[in-house]
């Protein structure tokens, strides 16, 4: 609403404009003429003067031209007629009179068009362009699709751009074959699928995926956002969707790719009014056209979205997007591939072991590891070092995970060595548990938003399915800072494990309330699982009587209270250990598991909270 409204706003002020212009033309050329303006009496009072040497007599205004120019250098005059009989006594006086023609077809494009034709011309060259990149496009082209059209030699993706995602590759070599030789693929009666949903987090490579899909066929791309469908105007959305596949079967072979389709394809309501009905009328559009066109011609729908669960189910059905393929986060060896790929645009230091870097990387996307890369590339460049060396992508993790070094918060004494023995706490405790992460580093230096410190854990492997003692040993090891506090100050707790014990109580209230590990609840669900991809857990209350949910509440505070009592003991035996890492700690504020070896285990990932402020 608000666009349309400035396209009409600029477009009156652009009317108004070329009016005023047009005026201001014609004010130009009189005064080039030279011609003034006098009253009927100051005329004849010229003619008896005899100044005036001839006359072009109109049907409402008399011009003349003096014999001499007057001191200001006029020597032309116009006055309004007023005398019909005016002629015979001019000629009687031996003065030339003739009659002007009316202005006619000449004096209306001379006075009006070309003007009107000089400011349309530079609305083309100059204010047309900048229009249409402010949104201010004519009605014409509204309902025209957006989408950016990219031949094959713009592509430029291939398979080989696009790592960490092997089985999504392998579902879409056969589109690339259908698409390279559509006869020989369906020689056994086999169609290919109408649409591909490609289904991921953010950053995982739907998009590079799709574009390499492109790329390896050597066809068409068309590339729109579902977002860019829908306007205030009730049918454009359903007219772009129309005009897109009208463009695409035009140039078959081709593949059309929707990002965002979640914009688009959102689950259908009752009763929906305005922009609502006009999302609903742009899916019904799209639904039609995928019953409609026929995938032999060679055109392929690609589709990608972060929240599957929220689409349409008529959308999903077989005929439609026929099959969807998970673009998930990478494992070990996908990110080790990723970082390959990004590594060759930098300068690496050949000892940098990019193996070690993709085993501390769990959870990071394709987009991750880019900015991954990148962020070592800069921290070389700012120490001046001639390559990137693992050092460096320490570094950039450390920045990633827990933000920019805060230089410039100063911590008291008494604060820097609660903050030494909180950490020294985690990674103490994280050391003496099994199926625990080794502890990599820790430092005191602060970071982020509020960290005042932190411990990173290197993992050993993925792991995709967790038992209930590793959970435990997880809360165990975020209570260890609390532990610590209150074996170095005699209970006197601060404010610094906040982070830790929410993080402690959201994994206790899953393993009751989801997974089922708490005798005293039973085996079963009181709470809805995570939206698909996204992790988000539901903010409404478990679905339990109020009796059930007192014992949920009770186990969660049972699982923590258990957890804290055994960090607190395990410190309490490596009393002499929590000490003297604390004061190596204060005194060279970053440590690794080499510079004090009682913080060593092998064993798997985290970053256990800092200190919160």
């Amino acid at each position: 609403m608000a666009s349309d409204s400035r396209k009409q706003t600029w477009a009156i002020w652009y009317i108004i404009a070329a009016v005023f212009g047009v005026l201001l033309l014609q004010q130009v050329w009189s005064a080039y003429q030279q011609t003034e303006t006098i009253p009927y009496s100051e005329f004849e009072k010229r003619v008896a003067d005899k100044q005036v040497s001839e006359v072009v007599i109109g049907s409402d205004t008399i011009e003349g031209t003096l014999k001499s120019p007057e001191p200001n250098g006029v020597s032309k005059f116009i006055t309004v007629r007023v005398d019909p009989a005016l002629a015979d006594k001019l000629a009687a006086d031996g003065i030339k009179v003739t009659g002007a023609p009316p202005s006619g077809l000449v004096g209306v494009i001379l006075a009006w068009v070309i003007p009107a034709l000089l400011f349309y011309a530079l609305w083309v060259f100059l204010f047309r362009g900048f229009a249409e990149k402010q949104g201010f496009g004519g009605l014409m082209t509204i309902g025209k699709s957006h989408a950016k059209v990219y031949v094959e030699t713009d592509t430029k993706v291939t398979f080989k751009d696009v790592a960490g995602v092997e089985e999504a590759k392998f579902e879409l070599q056969e589109v690339v074959s259908f698409l390279k030789d559509p006869k020989s693929f369906g020689r056994l009666g086999a169609r290919a699928p109408k649409g591909i949903l490609l289904v991921g987090p953010p950053g995982t490579g739907k998009t590079l995926l799709a574009r390499a899909v492109a790329g390896e066929a050597g066809v068409a791309f068309f590339s729109i956002s579902g977002s860019e469908f829908v306007e205030m105007f009730v049918g454009v959305g359903a007219a772009r969707v129309r005009d897109l596949f009208e463009q695409a079967r035009k140039a078959a072979p081709c593949i059309i790719f929707i990002d965002e389709l979640d914009a688009l394809g959102r689950s259908r309501t009752v009763g929906g009014i305005g922009g609502v009905d006009e999302k609903e009328q742009t899916l019904n559009q799209l639904l039609a056209e995928l019953d409609g066109f026929d995938p032999s011609i060679g055109v392929i729908l690609l589709a990608a979205t972060n929240r599957p669960e929220i689409l349409d189910p008529a959308l999903l059905r077989a005929g439609r997007f026929d099959r969807q393929v998970l673009v998930d986060r990478p494992d070990r060896k996908g990110r080790l591939e990723i970082l390959k790929v990004h590594a060759k645009k930098i300068v690496l230091d050949p000892a940098a072991d990019l193996d070690q870097v993709a085993s501390i990387t769990t959870g990071f996307t394709g987009a991750d590891l880019a900015n991954l890369v990148n962020e070592a590339a800069v921290i070389a460049t700012r120490r001046k070092s001639a390559a990137a060396t693992i050092e460096d992508f320490t570094a950039a993790i450390e920045r990633i995970v827990a933000g920019i070094e805060k230089k410039s918060r100063i911590l008291t004494p008494p604060e820097r060595r609660r903050v030494a023995y909180h950490e020294m706490g985690h990674a103490l405790v994280a050391a003496s548990l099994p199926d625990v992460d080794p502890v990599l580093k820790v430092s005191i230096i602060p970071r982020g938003v509020g960290a005042l410190g932190y411990t990173i854990q290197r993992p050993t492997e993925d792991r995709f399915v967790l038992a209930a003692s590793e959970l435990r040993h997880r809360i165990t090891v975020l209570m260890g800072g609390r532990a610590a506090e209150t074996l170095l100050f005699e209970g006197d707790i601060s404010t610094g494990a906040a982070d830790d014990l929410q993080r402690a109580t959201d994994i206790a209230v899953e393993m009751v309330t989801l997974y089922g590990m708490a005798q005293s609840v039973g085996q079963r669900t009181y709470k809805a699982p995570p939206q698909f991809l996204l992790g988000s857990q539901s903010l409404d209350k478990p679905a339990a009587s109020e009796a059930t949910l007192r014992e949920i509440d009770l186990s969660v505070r049972d699982i923590v209270g258990e957890a804290f009592v055994e960090a607190r003991d395990i410190l309490a035996r490596r009393r002499g250990d929590l000490d003297k890492g604390a004061e190596l700690l204060l005194a060279k504020e970053s440590i690794t598991a080499e510079d004090f070896p009682p913080i060593q285990r092998p064993q798997k990932l985290g970053v256990v909270p800092a200190l919160s402020a």
